[in-house]
């Protein structure tokens, strides 16, 4: 049996094949992608060499460049999915309904293989009926109640607390491990949140994320230039002191977003 794995962070990827190497030895590894970009190439590079579907894709639903759901809109997909999910206990609901299996980081051995004995039990079913348990599963995020984004954030400020309304900050960037945000009156302020955590509450419409350590506002951004590697450069007001780069799997979302 050959598997793909969808996922973006190492240490993930690491631990999950470790773990089958353990469990399902036999279960061959026949790819690593990291985004909806390379993995849409890499199952079409994959059909047209003739090449076999895998079997099996672990599949985590958030990647750097947007939701894994995206993949199933661009290409065709026959292999039995397991997502791997950090989505907490309501969403999960969706998945058991929809008979569409999932694991829950950190994965665990125990988990994992109460997975594989469900993927040799489907194996007997139709692979349209996975799609359409993928399928039902998308519509019933879609129609899943309205975002409520956040609109303003309290942080300290010396010895004093500050709320900050979302629509005065510039800019949310890395530094260091830390996240900051940096305001329209050029204040840099500590945010208790990492950029994954940021990308949930706030809204995509105003706020983007140009890369894993930074997200823009349309008014933030001064000048657009083109940079090495198919990227963007960006001038920022307030001035940041390090490189804004939009990168390479997200420029096009990028140019479309700034010209909304």
């Amino acid at each position: 049996m050959n598997a793909l794995i969808v996922e973006d962070e190492d240490l993930s990827v690491r631990r999950l094949k470790k773990l089958i190497n353990e469990t399902a030895p036999a279960l061959n590894i026949v790819g690593v992608t990291d985004s909806i970009e390379e993995t849409v190439d890499w199952l079409e590079k994959n059909k047209k060499s003739k090449n076999a579907d895998p079997d099996l894709i672990f599949l985590d639903i958030e990647l750097s460049d947007g939701q894994s759901f995206e993949i199933f809109n661009r290409v065709q997909v026959s292999s039995t999915i397991i997502f791997t999910t950090s989505y907490d206990e309501y969403a999960l609901q969706a998945f058991r309904l929809n008979s569409i299996d999932y694991l829950l980081k950190p994965v665990h051995r125990e988990d994992l293989q109460r997975s594989l004995q469900k993927y040799e039990n489907m194996r007997a079913q139709p692979a349209t009926d996975s799609l359409e348990g993928i399928r039902k599963l998308l519509e019933g995020f879609k129609q899943a109640a309205p975002v409520e984004y956040r609109q303003r954030f309290l942080v300290k400020q010396g010895q004093k607390m500050l709320s900050v309304e979302v629509g005065e900050i510039a800019y949310f960037f890395t530094d260091d491990r830390y996240s900051f945000f940096m305001t329209e009156t050029n204040q840099k302020l500590l945010v208790d949140y990492t950029l994954d955590e940021l990308a949930e509450v706030l809204d995509p419409s105003r706020f983007f994320r140009i890369n894993r350590g930074m997200m823009v506002t349309h008014r933030a951004v001064d000048k657009i230039d083109p940079y090495f590697g198919n990227r963007l450069s960006l001038t920022l007001r307030p001035v940041h002191n390090k490189e804004a780069l939009v990168s390479r799997e997200k420029v096009g979302d990028f140019k479309q977003w700034m010209g909304k």
